[in-house]
């Protein structure tokens, strides 16, 4: 499948947290980075994401903030 977006990164399922419709999908890469993705329990069920599992993270944002601590 093509996509428009750049910002593509090789990470690997940390953890899932399952609610009645949505989940959250705890992802590390191999810099150390965290992130997380959204995804309803029906496509999480389509990609059969597993803890453990090499994903590639397509990152497509309108707004990227930055804020100086």
């Amino acid at each position: 499948m093509k996509v428009g977006a750049r910002n593509q990164i090789i990470g690997e399922v940390q953890e899932i947290k399952k609610g009645k419709l949505m989940c959250l999908v705890k992802l590390e890469t191999p810099a150390k980075s965290r992130m997380a993705s959204v995804m309803t329990l029906e496509s999480l069920e389509e990609l059969g994401l597993r803890k453990g599992d090499k994903v590639q993270v397509i990152v497509k944002a309108v707004n990227v903030l930055l804020m100086k601590p």
